[in-house]
Order: C-alpha cells, then structure tokens, then sequence
C-alpha cells in the first residue's frame, strides 16, 4: 500500500529515525512512506478505515506461509500515540537488522522472519490521536465534539475515538456488566474516555479488528501497547489461556515490568478481554511507561528502551 504522503517529516539521511516527537496521523503515514521506500520486503497494506475515513496501516514483516502469526497493537487511545512511535521505531529496527543480517538479543532477524509474521497495526484510533494533538478542529464535527469534552477546548486527556467512543472498551467482552458500571459512574453517552458505545463492535476501528481476527486462524499472540503503568496484564476474569502465564512471566522479565490483573470498569471490554474470551490464544496489555497519561514525547527513549527486548522476543516465546 502506497500512503502518497507528500509531507516530508524526517532526516533521511538517518538509518534509525528520531520517534522523540508527536506522532499524529500525517507524521506516521509520512514515516511509513519512507519504510516502503527503504524495505521492499516490508509490507503495508489497509485493515480498515476510520470513523472520518482514514486509513489504518497494518505492516507485515515476515513469510506469509509462516507457521504463526503475531499481533501488536498501537494506540487504541487518542492520548497514547506514544504506543505508536514505539512500533514505529521496533519496525525501523527490525528491517534493519533484516537488511544486513544482523541478530539482536541474540536472535538472528532472517529465522524469525522466517517462521514468524508480524502483524503490526501501530494506530489503530488515528481520528482519536489527530484529536487530541491538534484538538477539535482535527474533527468534521468540531462543535459537537467540544460538547462532549464538556465544553473545554482542551483535548490533552482526550482517549476515544471520533464519535465519543473509548475504543477498548466497546469489544464484546462483559459489554452488558459494563453498562451497569457504565451508568453507575455517570456515563451516559460519548466523551473524552471510558463510554463503551451503542453496542458490541459498534465502531468502525473495533469491528475490522475482530473481524480480522475472526478469519485469520493464523494468529496465535497478541500483544497491545497502551500508557502507563509498567504493567503486564493476561488474563481477564480469572481466565487464562495455555502457555498465557509462562509468556506473561517472560515478558515480565524482559520489560522489568509487573504482572497484574485488571479490576473494576478495566475487566471489561477490551481487546484482551475479547481474544482471551472469544479466540483462547494468549493476549496480552502492555502498560509502557510510568507517569501521567499523556506520557510526553521526550519519554520516548526510556520507554523503548524497556519494551525494546521484549517486542523482539515475544514472538519466539509460542
């Protein structure tokens, strides 16, 4: 997939790109422009669009006859484009090591591309993210969505999606327990963070993902990037999918980061919750960073730094 971004973002000169800014919509459609250009082995094609009709990028890096299939996630949530830069960045170096046969970790990049397909959707709310960093004019529907942000022009904390909606939480997964603690928290129709929707899949983002997933048996991990937390979160309602708490501890291990089971309005709805309930394949939420949502740009590197061994490495851990 051609983006046909004609904005250029980016010292092309460098080997390994500086992901230390915002990355809005048009700077990562610009960044994968440049990867297409680089990397004739790296794939980039449309899982879907958009609730205002942007494409969403999925990357496959890997044999397409594979024996499994891997899937990272980006940016469910406006305010965590973070998630973003850092897949962005693991891609970068991944097609570099690829490029000249390089290992990392100890892992030789020509076996595991081999064996192993990436799937990497690094935004999967785009209209969420051009939100919050350039407010409610990102939006065809400016006035309405400063009323659901309670009037204020200030979209920093903004984590749904174009209609109002919090992306994950509007998987089927607990949907009906949800509105209950939906309501009891005072939410009772689209805003800034935590209103599942009208219903199940509801949005755009959410039912191309599920359906994806519905037809590609392939998949047998997913992992999903969010802030903030140092968190690693496996199981949902005390279910736990084979090999799930093995990986987790290992992931755990290689990101410093701790093991944890969601509670309260966080049980329900999300992706996580989704795969393990629906798919029974080990998924897992990967709370990067520590600090207070939005997580600043300049925070990029010691949060890659962390994560970096761990999005090598989970693949080969199946």
């Amino acid at each position: 997939m051609q983006t046909n971004n004609e904005k250029h973002f980016w010292d092309e000169s460098r080997t390994l790109l500086d992901f230390s800014v915002p990355m809005d919509y048009e700077r990562m459609m610009s960044c994968l422009d440049l990867f297409i250009k680089r990397y004739p082995f790296l794939s980039v094609t449309s899982a879907g669009t958009s609730l205002y009709g942007k494409t969403i990028p999925m990357i496959r890096l890997g044999d397409e006859s594979a024996k499994s299939t891997v899937l990272y996630v980006g940016a469910h949530h406006g305010m965590e484009w973070l998630t973003t830069s850092l897949l962005l960045r693991f891609i970068n170096e991944y097609c570099e090591y690829y490029k000249n046969g390089k290992r990392v970790f100890s892992i030789n990049i020509g076996n595991l591309f081999r064996s192993h397909l990436l799937c990497i959707i690094p935004m999967l709310n785009p209209d969420g993210v051009d939100i919050e960093i350039h407010g409610a004019d990102a939006s065809p529907i400016p006035d309405r969505l400063k009323m659901m942000n309670g009037g204020e022009a200030d979209f920093t904390h903004w984590q749904a999606n174009g209609r109002g909606v919090d992306l994950n939480h509007n998987y089927n997964a607990g949907f009906e327990a949800y509105k209950i603690l939906e309501k009891g928290a005072g939410i009772l129709g689209g805003g800034p963070t935590r209103y599942s929707g009208e219903y199940p899949e509801s949005e755009p983002e959410v039912g191309m993902l599920v359906n994806y997933l519905r037809f590609d048996a392939s998949v047998e991990m997913i992992l999903t990037l969010h802030t903030q937390g140092e968190e690693i979160y496996y199981t949902t309602g005390g279910k736990c999918p084979p090999k799930s708490k093995n990986i987790a501890r290992l992931l755990s291990q290689l990101s410093g980061y701790a093991l944890s089971e969601p509670e309260g309005m966080a049980s329900y709805g999300g992706l996580i919750d989704w795969a393990i309930e629906t798919l029974g394949i080990p998924s897992f939420t990967v709370e990067c960073g520590k600090g207070e949502n939005p997580l600043p740009a300049s925070s990029f590197f010691p949060v890659y730094t962390a994560v970096r061994e761990m999005l090598f490495t989970a693949p080969i851990l199946l």
